[in-house]
Formats: C-alpha cells, sequence, structure tokens
C-alpha cells in the first residue's frame, strides 16, 4: 500500500497512523443514539489500516455487520505538534493549513455488532475500528490555496442510490480546529492520515455492492466491494 496523487503516481511519503473523528456530525451521533460531544473523539487506526479504495476492496469475514463511514481524509505534509518543549503552544491556524499536503476521501469500515458489545463492556472498541483493511482510501488532491475547507461537500452512493451527504460546513468541529485539537496529544507527522468524521446514514455493506464516492465537484471514485 502507498498513498496515490489524484493526478497519478505515488506519493513520496510512507503510510503512517490515521487520526480519526468520532461523532463530529450531530445528525450522525443521534442516528447512533450518542451524545453529541462537546470536545473531538479521537481514536487511532493503524498504517495497516489503510488499504487502496479502488478498484475494489474487502470485508472482514465472519464478524459481524461491517459499516460504512464516509469521510474527507487530510494527509500531512510536514510535522504539526503542540506538545514539543515545556513552554509549547498551540498550532496556529496557518500553521495547521500549510501542513496539509492533500485531501481526498476514505471509508471508515466499523464491525457495528462488534463495536457495540464491547461498548456495552466498557471496554476500548478498537478491534471493530482498526482491523487490517478497516480505511480504504481514495488518492489525494493537492490542497489549493483557495480551497475552502469550510465548504466542502461530499456524498456516497450505493448500487445507484444516495446513501450519504456531507458538508463540511457541518462539522462540530471543522478541520483546522481538528488538527490544532489533535496535536495538543499527538504529533501528526509527514504521512499521516486525520479522517475528520461521517455524517449520518451509515449502514452495512455487503459483498458486490457498487460503490461511487464523489467530493466537491474535484474528483470522484467508483469502486467495489468483493
Amino acid at each position: 500500500m502507498s498513498y496515490q496523487w489524484q493526478a497519478g503516481g505515488a506519493v513520496d511519503m510512507p503510510v503512517g497512523k490515521l487520526v480519526c473523528v468520532g461523532r463530529n456530525y450531530a445528525a450522525h451521533a443521534r442516528e447512533l443514539g450518542n451524545d453529541v460531544p462537546d470536545a473531538p473523539i479521537i481514536f487511532l487506526k493503524p498504517s495497516t489500516a489503510a488499504v487502496a479504495l479502488m478498484p475494489e476492496f474487502a470485508l472482514p469475514v465472519g464478524r459481524g455487520e461491517c459499516h460504512y463511514e464516509t469521510e474527507i481524509t487530510l494527509l500531512m505534509g510536514q510535522r504539526l505538534s503542540a506538545t514539543d518543549g515545556h513552554d509549547a503552544s498551540p498550532v496556529s491556524a496557518l500553521q495547521a493549513r500549510e501542513a496539509i499536503a492533500g485531501i481526498g476521501l476514505g471509508l471508515d469500515l466499523t464491525l457495528r455488532d462488534l463495536q457495540n458489545q464491547l461498548k456495552a463492556k466498557g471496554q476500548p472498541w478498537e478491534l471493530a475500528k482498526a482491523f487490517d483493511g478497516a480505511a480504504p482510501l481514495s488518492p489525494f488532491l493537492p490542497i489549493a490555496a483557495d480551497t475552502d475547507l469550510a465548504a466542502l461537500t461530499f456524498s456516497l452512493d450505493i448500487n445507484g442510490q444516495r446513501r450519504q451527504s456531507g458538508n463540511s460546513a457541518d462539522m462540530i468541529a471543522d478541520m483546522i480546529a481538528l488538527l490544532q485539537f489533535i496535536t495538543r496529544y499527538i504529533t501528526l507527522l509527514p504521512g499521516d492520515v486525520v479522517m475528520t468524521g461521517t455524517p449520518a446514514g451509515v449502514a452495512a455493506l455487503h459483498t458486490g455492492d457498487e460503490l461511487n464516492l464523489q467530493l466537491s465537484e474535484q474528483a470522484s471514485w467508483h469502486t467495489r466491494v468483493r
């Protein structure tokens, strides 16, 4: 697995950790019966979770329902940290923006039955989120100076039917605020990816499903579940 640019060619950075954000859209929190958080909920997926979105990706076998969660992804191109030194200060909005190398879409695959079982026991739910192949990622588009991160639309169609529609304007914590929050605790390195949360409409995937993902007017990607 290596990251790809939308225009072609491999990204010259290692595949890093994936820093994910839970419940960053109020409607999604409510559809799962969760409270809307007053601060970002952060969890990690290892680099082994990352796989190419196209031309197809696989679901775990025999582990219950696997749900899709479509998310805007940010590829980090610079080291970003507010944790260095005893007098460290939060990263600025400009620093956060300049650290983003690319933008795309990804699927935060979730073993929902297993997650619910673990949550009911009060246990961490990484096994439901961080398994191998749990993050199919699209190619990345280099971020332009005029890209408005607060006005990006995205969607997921499955078998020709619209399942998810999102707008970054509806995020509880916007993308720059997320980077500032994350880097208070976790250093982001070149090759790390931040998955910024999913809107309402999540449900189970099935073998043979045909998926079309769209990011504003910038790019679309077709894939299937094998």
